[in-house]
């Protein structure tokens, strides 16, 4: 006998089902909206877009203020050989004030040529459009490993995640650097390229907030901070719902730090004060952000920060994030750097390793919600 708490509507709903058959289909978002969709699917609707809030629920407001966006740092004199030293040290101090207050902010002048960067957004549209056939073979069903070095799927938190994201997605693991072809002929070259030029950015990122801490330049590449380097593609299809549907609901990223290249179409916020700031798109600038691990290390003085992507109702909207940290299978334990401690600092988070730490995340669905991930690895007061 069906209880007679559940309506009508909740007992024909089957969400694991739908999941499965959307997984299956290796279609994608991008085979909905090319199936002429004109009405969200159920497993992409946003509860928390469409339920009241609960009176013990934070609400977080959108920022109207547009003297507010997030710190845009020039990189010039820093990452090429033999920069002026002085202005290395102001480079760092600014780095690192944006990841005190903010956690985000946009580098020019990084040393990466515009037309890599054009490219690159190029060439994830080539490989996001190419007919279904040839994209079905790159598909990685949740659940199930292909072996491949480059995967095309829709959410990596399909299953575990509250709410399907209005996506797609490609996945490569670039360290050590794969065999080109592994890579589909439509992005190919470039993939490899860009992520050459994101590597020696994200040294250089590395070496800056090092020196800012107090430690050696090289101490979080000796960490192996850098040792795994994921590549992702994100593909936001035009929505035909967007108020309903979330392109990526808030999180904050499992890493050391990420590296985000995005088009002119918008829609990824973050969230300062209690305001989701919206971030624009600046030509040739790369977005840098502070992941959970960071903030783990540094004992909570550089922040990993919420954010999120808006579903839009043009498109589609193309990013291409990198994400570094030390390999989950790196038996390196990660705790507050001891350089950083004193009486008046003592560690707030206890000691793990980057597996530990990934496999709790992965646990959440990468949902922030009322306790980060993060949390879970503090001491007690």
């Amino acid at each position: 006998m069906v209880s007679s708490s559940k309506s009508s509507s909740e007992i024909e709903y089957d969400r694991k089902g739908d999941l499965k058959a959307f997984d299956e289909s290796k279609l994608g978002v991008k085979g909905l909206v090319d199936a002429g969709v004109t009405t969200l699917p159920r497993i992409f609707v946003n509860q928390e877009a469409t339920a009241p809030s609960r009176e013990s629920e934070v609400v977080y407001t959108t920022s109207d203020n547009p003297h507010v966006n997030i710190p845009v740092i020039d990189l010039s004199g820093v990452v090429e050989d033999g920069g002026d030293l002085e202005k290395r040290r102001e480079v760092m101090k600014a780095v690192s004030e944006a990841c005190e207050k903010w956690g985000f902010f946009q580098a020019v002048n990084h040393g990466v040529p515009t037309h890599v960067l054009d490219e690159m957004i190029n060439g994830a549209k080539r490989f996001h459009e190419l007919d279904v056939e040839s994209k079905k073979e790159y598909y990685m069903v949740r659940g199930v490993n292909s072996g491949r070095k480059f995967s095309y799927t829709s959410n990596m938190y399909l299953y575990t995640g509250k709410v399907t994201n209005w996506r797609d997605t490609t996945i490569a693991g670039m360290e050590p650097m794969p065999d080109p072809q592994d890579f589909p002929e439509t992005c190919r070259e470039i993939t490899i390229e860009y992520a050459k030029h994101m590597k020696k950015v994200a040294l250089t990122f590395l070496e800056l907030i090092s020196e800012a801490m107090g430690v050696e330049s090289n101490y979080l590449k000796d960490m192996d901070c850098c040792q795994e380097f994921l590549h992702l593609t994100h593909y936001y299809p035009p929505c035909p719902q967007p108020e309903l549907a979330i392109g990526i609901n808030q999180h904050a990223d499992n890493d050391i730090v990420t590296l985000l290249l995005q088009d002119e179409i918008g829609g990824l916020q973050v969230l300062h004060d209690n305001q989701w700031h919206d971030i624009p798109h600046i030509p040739g600038a790369v977005i840098i952000n502070t992941g959970d691990l960071l903030q783990l290390i540094s004992n909570d003085k550089y922040k990993s920060v919420i954010h999120r992507v808006q579903s839009k109702k043009v498109g589609p909207r193309i990013s291409v994030p990198c994400f570094f940290r030390p390999k989950t299978n790196n038996p390196r334990i990660l705790a507050p750097i001891k350089e950083l401690l004193s009486p008046e600092n003592p560690a707030i988070y206890r000691p793990t390793t980057t597996g530990e730490y990934i496999a709790h995340y992965h646990s959440t669905g990468q949902d922030y919600g009322v306790k980060p991930a993060l949390d879970h690895f503090k001491l007690a007061n």
